[in-house]
């Protein structure tokens, strides 16, 4: 409750000399010059990279990763534009919001696939030699002998804990 009542107190109020809020998509964009435009578009673009690659799975479907990518974006967007909101001259945008995320989906869809793929083509393959035609097939060499395993016998080692065990209390 209390931070609640924090957050609607440290609110700033809306004053003539600064614009209210844009919550209306696409409506600020007739104010905008290109470079603006350019530049929420590359805000969060790494993301649309990054994002993907982290977890290290090459072989993930584009679709649910271009759906969690885009999500992720669009929260910390979000975040980032409610947050920046507080700071004095800055009024909450929706389409800084939505420049970003559009900017992270296309950067996705136009690099991680070629990317992923070139990371698979890039892990070395097993090559099988291929006889040449007409030649007598060549029969597969033995299998190397599996290694010995001895165990070792003898009185229980003490290994280093974690945690301090407790003493017993004395008598």
């Amino acid at each position: 409750m209390a931070l609640v009542l924090w957050l609607v107190v440290l609110r700033p109020l809306p004053v003539p000399w600064v614009y209210d809020t844009n919550l209306t998509p696409l409506a600020s964009l007739r104010s905008s010059t290109g470079w603006q435009v350019v530049g929420e578009f590359l805000l969060l673009a790494p993301l649309g990279v990054l994002l993907p690659l982290a977890g290290g799975r090459l072989r993930a479907p584009w679709l649910p990763s271009f759906l969690r990518t885009t999500g992720a974006s669009a929260l910390l967007a979000t975040g980032l534009e409610f947050l920046s909101s507080w700071t004095p001259g800055h009024v909450l945008n929706v389409d800084h919001i939505l420049l970003a995320v559009i900017g992270v989906a296309i950067t996705h869809l136009a690099l991680v696939p070629g990317l992923r793929r070139l990371l698979r083509d890039r892990r070395p393959q097993v090559r099988v030699p291929v006889p040449a035609p007409g030649a007598a097939p060549a029969t597969a060499p033995a299998p190397a002998p599996a290694p010995k395993v001895t165990a070792l016998v003898g009185p229980p080692v003490a290994r280093a804990r974690a945690y301090a065990e407790p003493t017993p209390p004395a008598r």
